[in-house]
């Protein structure tokens, strides 16, 4: 690996420890954790001898190492960062390009825990499972005619964004007899047939589906991508359903459409500000269930993510184009960047 020894920097913990016990066997590869409670001490010296970071999720990530143009400036020998889920929406991608850092997920990594969470809401809003739940524990004698729940069975379910976790979603969905329409602007016709949905387009997916789940990115494309525009073109009994990231969804808007019984109900798993307050106005509705951004982070994910992701630093390092690679347009000036300061070039995408 040319003179210099490739040094990776986590902060506090790492989901399970399975990459740290990878990573600590594999002595190509220098580990080191620092804490947040030490920031004062972390000199800008220490932060620029890494040429790699592996960051945490944005809820649990001192604002201070969200990875931007001023910790770019400080950390001038990055070469590559690696979020911990799929979801990458704590790295300012354009500002890595502009530095010839390159840019790496764990997309496909969790899908299994985040497809069965969406079924789980989807069936647990659909039969009144959770207002049973609680009414059984505090209604004496409870009746059931108020609990009367729905069928799945036949249903139409818009799936937005079919990479591997809205693939994995379309294809539990045959076995409930969904038939299953997808937007995915990036995917054709054919391919969407083989990822087990139909190609739709946006105001399809909107007006005739009945359940509607999010499997895309945060970015400028999708910020605000659900709003009241989107609320209105969709049916009065449709439910919504996010377990992508918030934001891609307006709250207020949300809000709004239930207050005027536009959608059915929502199902949530993301929110704008996590941790979430209580006051948040969308868990004052009964129609809506919530959890507090866990679809993805089971013990069995956990410890895939960590293991994956702890296998493709070994792959950046040696030289070789990472599997989950979030901005290939960056690899020529990366690949000028590695060869500078490791010796040797890295592979080409081919």
């Amino acid at each position: 690996m040319g003179n210099i020894k490739p040094k990776l920097l986590y902060f506090n913990n790492w989901l399970k420890g399975h990459a740290v016990e990878i990573l600590n066997k594999y002595s190509d590869i220098d580990l080191v954790k620092l804490n947040f409670a030490d920031k004062h001490e972390i000199s800008d010296n220490t932060l620029s001898t890494f040429t790699g970071y592996q960051i945490m999720p944005r809820t649990e990530l001192d604002p201070h190492y969200l990875l931007n143009k001023a910790l770019i400036y400080k950390m001038d020998n990055l070469l590559a960062v690696c979020s911990t889920g799929s979801g990458y929406d704590m790295i300012d991608v354009a500002a890595c390009n502009e530095a010839g850092i390159i840019v790496c997920n764990q997309a496909g990594t969790n899908k299994e825990a985040v497809a069965e969470h969406v079924f789980g809401l989807i069936l647990a809003i659909s039969k009144n499972i959770i207002k049973a739940n609680q009414d059984m524990r505090s209604i004496d004698l409870l009746g059931r005619k108020s609990l009367t729940g729905n069928d799945i069975f036949g249903k139409t379910l818009g799936i937005v964004g079919l990479g591997h976790i809205g693939t994995r979603v379309a294809k539990i969905a045959n076995a409930f007899s969904l038939n299953v329409i997808s937007y995915d602007p990036y995917v054709d016709a054919k391919e969407t047939r083989n990822r087990y949905a139909t190609k739709s387009d946006w105001t399809t997916v909107l007006s005739e589906s009945d359940f509607i789940t999010v499997h895309c990115p945060r970015t400028k494309e999708t910020l605000n991508m659900f709003g009241s525009t989107a609320f209105q073109k969709m049916k009065a009994e449709a439910i919504f359903i996010n377990t992508a990231r918030g934001g891609i969804h307006n709250e207020k808007d949300l809000e709004n459409a239930l207050s005027s019984n536009q959608i059915s109900g929502a199902a949530l798993d993301v929110w704008w500000d996590e941790p979430t307050p209580i006051t948040n106005p969308l868990l004052k509705f009964d129609n809506v269930i919530a959890s507090p951004h866990i679809a993805g982070v089971t013990n069995q994910a956990k410890a895939n993510m960590g293991i994956q992701a702890a296998e493709q630093w070994k792959e950046i390092f040696k030289g070789k184009v990472p599997t989950r690679l979030v901005n290939p347009e960056t690899w020529e000036k990366y690949s000028h960047r590695f060869q500078r300061i490791f010796g040797f070039t890295p592979d080409k995408i081919l």
